[in-house]
């Protein structure tokens, strides 16, 4: 890792510019009768904290979700030079009407592409709200572990 920088408070800037570099993340659901699912979906993220990604409705994740809409993501942390994470919990949904257009905007900006995908049968947008984030730089001298409730992330400055 070589040498280390000195540990700054997180901001809320930093954690969303942080979030939002990573374009791809790995999700896990709860699966049914047989433990936890994970794979790696495109993201974006709101000013908000909340992730939003589309999947089709047959898929695993989306069954799962339906089933228990807990999940969690882990964002970062692949590459040499880049010894920092987001894990994050929360609670999926699929939004409608107004909210659904907003999250697909959002997604958009980010994956331009998917408008191609919206004639796809049984394509979905899933949004998810935090419950729970922790953020870790490993790359500082001490590291910086930062644990944030929602309540906490919505007072984030």
């Amino acid at each position: 890792m070589g040498e280390h920088a000195t540990s700054a408070p997180l901001t809320r800037a930093a954690l969303l510019e942080y979030m939002r570099r990573h374009r791809l993340a790995v999700q896990s659901s709860v699966a049914r009768g047989s433990g936890v699912q994970s794979a790696a979906v495109g993201i974006a993220v709101s000013a908000d904290f909340e992730i939003v990604f589309d999947t089709l409705e047959s898929t695993r994740k989306a069954q799962n979700l339906a089933a228990d809409p807990h999940t969690a993501f882990v964002l970062g942390g692949t590459l040499d030079g880049e010894e920092w994470t987001v894990q994050y919990e929360g609670v999926a949904e699929r939004p409608s009407g107004a909210e659904l257009e907003a999250a697909r905007e959002l997604y958009f900006a980010t994956w331009p592409d998917g408008r191609e995908r919206l004639g796809w049968e049984g394509l979905i947008h899933i949004r998810v709200r935090p419950t729970w984030v922790r953020f870790s730089d490993f790359r500082v001298d001490p590291p910086t572990i930062v644990e944030l409730s929602r309540e906490q992330l919505q007072r984030l400055q």
